[in-house]
């Protein structure tokens, strides 16, 4: 996961004041994450840009509405909505293209250190990694936002409500389904699943 960002509140603050070379710096240090956001949402690299760059607009225009806490999470929930206007506007499922998956320099997911990776371990955390993509996709788009939320940006509960604007038993309620959505996708690769890549335990 990338760095927390230094002086992120003084930047903010000049942002606020029209300093594009702030609000740039802010964009550098969140679009990478904005993006992964958006493409396991969306399912597709050019949709996931095309929201990413919609996303950091309508923050700009909206830093106004900023009230203080966390930016991260003020700035998820704009990304988020611009997610769900985008399937909106496409009306149909999203479908995770193999080969358009990113790489780990984007904060996709653990890999296995490259000092200690056999040719065969690469191979097998590739699959897996493939096999998570697809499970992650197949999930309904409101389980798939609090799954990503959660488990891979790591947010709290308070924060996904704050985003989703759903209330604290729907996010528990979603990400239980979506975790066991997932586990139960990832039954036939059940072999290549050592502990980092193994689902939080369902909500009670």
């Amino acid at each position: 996961m990338a760095s927390e960002l230094q002086n992120e509140s003084a930047l903010i603050t000049a942002a606020l004041r029209g300093n594009m070379t702030a609000f740039n710096t802010l964009v550098l240090h969140y679009q990478d994450r904005v993006y992964s956001l958006a493409y396991r949402i969306l399912g597709e690299s050019e949709s996931a840009a095309d929201a990413a760059q919609d996303a950091f607009i309508a923050a700009y225009r909206r830093l106004d509405t900023y009230r203080g806490g966390s930016f991260r999470a003020w700035l998820y929930r704009i990304a988020t909505n611009t997610c769900y206007d985008e399937l909106r506007r496409l009306k149909r499922r999203p479908v995770t293209a193999i080969e358009d998956l990113p790489g780990a320099d984007a904060d996709d997911g653990p890999a296995l250190p490259a000092d200690t990776a056999t040719p065969e371990q690469a191979a097998q955390q590739a699959e897996l990694s493939r096999a998570i993509e697809q499970c992650i996709g197949g999930l309904q788009t409101d389980q798939r936002a609090v799954l990503v939320l959660s488990d891979v940006e790591g947010l709290s509960y308070q924060e996904i409500t704050e985003i989703t604007g759903a209330t604290l038993g729907t996010v528990k309620s979603r990400l239980s389904r979506a975790r066991a959505g997932v586990r139960t996708c990832l039954g036939n690769v059940q072999e290549l699943l050592p502990s980092v890549y193994r689902l939080k335990g369902d909500v009670n």
